[in-house]
């Protein structure tokens, strides 16, 4: 008999002598019948009694003691208290999965049956804990994981939608057709190793969340035509521009047709790829361009106290304050404000304006670089100076090392600030 065949039906010779655990479980006291109910130890007959125990507090107890017999869980799935079959379902799930060939017929039946009523008890949260144990197992009940993949109730069938290795693509197109619940599209979307077909499915659903799920999923097998078709949706649909930008593979067609109306830093990463080709490039520097034609409109940046103050002279007073750093530089790239910013980098780094000036006016992507580090800027401020004040085309800028690191060496940098004049 296996140890787990053991724990289900119950095993004899506990170390609790019988007559003493009968006296007990007929006891008037509770404290003592809810001391016996949680013993290990206890004989299976004295466990099936108490399931039946006036008291809701002494069945929670037998319905969540793992040496309970199984045919007690007949008794207690249909109990009136939803905390004795939330405890039930906490149990059995977690020891279906280790029922094997070696366990016996009718146990392995009687678990099934248990998963199953459970699976729809009127209560959703003894269903959401069914699903949340068994939304990663093989060895159980297909049946039971597509009756909690059909739940009504998103918090029950998302996890199983989400993480179940027992839904097939078969059962995932049926489960999309069927209009499940509000959120069960976007746990599929989420699924490890989406299938082309089931993105496919995803795609043409109307559901602007789950296909926001679908672009995000790394993992996720989406055709070059599907993706194309969800750029040309994607226009007024924002929540899929990051993700869309951020796909692992692109054609060449989308990234230009993402340039047309993606904003700002999106932009900025898509020109960053490492996967476009020659006219692609071409076509995404001059959007960055033409975007950076239109923020050159003087707006006023957090910290001045009049619309009409110099910039440099609210570079220097933010200086003074210590106020200049990451987020006010990048600020004001973003709002066109490149007086402001040289200023503040002649400040920052303490070379002169002139200096900055003119590193900027040779689109040099290591000088403004330099400048950047010799200034105490992160790496991806540095990256949104060449973009943005010096107009480097995206395919010569130079890109952060894992991903926030500067590329060039503190010898080569130093280097740079000499040659600027620094």
């Amino acid at each position: 008999m296996s140890g787990l065949l053991q724990k289900l039906i119950g095993a004899r010779g506990g170390a609790i002598d019988y007559e003493k655990a009968k006296r007990r479980a007929a006891a008037d006291s509770w404290a003592k019948r809810l001391r016996l109910a949680g013993r290990d130890d206890v004989q299976p007959e004295i466990l099936y009694f108490l399931a039946e125990d006036p008291d809701a507090a002494v069945r929670r107890t037998v319905a969540a003691n793992s040496a309970a017999p199984v045919h007690a869980g007949l008794l207690l799935v249909g109990d009136p208290d939803g905390e004795v079959r939330c405890s039930l379902a906490r149990r059995i799930a977690r020891l279906a999965p280790g029922i094997d060939a070696e366990d016996r017929d009718s146990i392995r039946a009687m678990v099934g049956d248990l998963l199953q009523r459970l699976a729809e008890d009127q209560l959703p949260r003894v269903r959401r804990i069914l699903a949340e144990e068994l939304k990663a197992c093989t060895n159980v009940p297909a049946a039971v994981i597509r009756r909690l993949a059909e739940d009504s109730d998103v918090t029950v069938a998302g996890p199983v939608l989400e993480f179940s290795p027992l839904l097939d693509d078969a059962t995932l197109l049926a489960l999309i057709r069927n209009a499940p619940a509000d959120g069960a599209l976007a746990a599929i979307a989420r699924r490890a190793g989406l299938s082309g077909p089931v993105s496919d499915a995803i795609a043409g659903a109307d559901d602007i969340g789950a296909i926001a799920a679908l672009l995000g999923n790394r993992s996720a097998q989406i055709r070059e035509e599907t993706l194309d078709a969800l750029v040309e949706r994607a226009i007024d649909i924002e929540d899929w521009h990051a993700p869309l930008v951020r796909r692992p593979t692109l054609s060449q067609q989308a990234m230009r047709a993402l340039s047309r109306f993606v904003a700002g830093a999106l932009l900025d990463e898509l020109a960053g790829r490492d996967d476009i080709d020659a006219e692609t490039a071409e076509v995404l520097a001059e959007a960055v361009n033409r975007r950076l034609d239109a923020d050159d409109v003087c707006i006023p940046v957090p910290g001045r106290e009049t619309p009409g103050e110099d910039p440099a002279a609210l570079a220097e007073r933010l200086f003074a304050a210590g106020a200049l750093d990451d987020a006010t530089v990048a600020g004001a790239l973003g709002k066109g404000e490149r007086g402001f910013v040289t200023r503040a980098l002649a400040l920052l780094s303490g070379l002169s304006e002139e200096s900055v000036q003119q590193a900027v006016s040779l689109a040099s992507a290591k000088g403004v670089t330099a400048i950047a580090w010799k200034a105490g800027l992160g790496m991806r401020t540095a990256v949104q100076l060449q973009l943005r004040l010096a107009r480097i085309p995206p395919p010569k800028v130079l890109q952060a090392r894992a991903g926030v690191d500067y590329p060039l060496t503190e010898e080569e940098m130093r280097w740079q600030i000499e040659f600027i004049g620094g």
